[in-house]
């Protein structure tokens, strides 16, 4: 049997892992270019 929210708690912690430094760099980004 299959823990989905063991799961989808792995999932959503990964997607923030991944997302978190892409938001930072595109805001650095944005400021650098103003």
């Amino acid at each position: 049997m299959i823990n989905w929210q063991v799961i989808g708690q792995l999932v959503s912690l990964g997607i923030i892992v991944l997302v978190g430094p892409a938001v930072i760099v595109l805001l650095s980004f944005k400021k650098s270019n103003l």
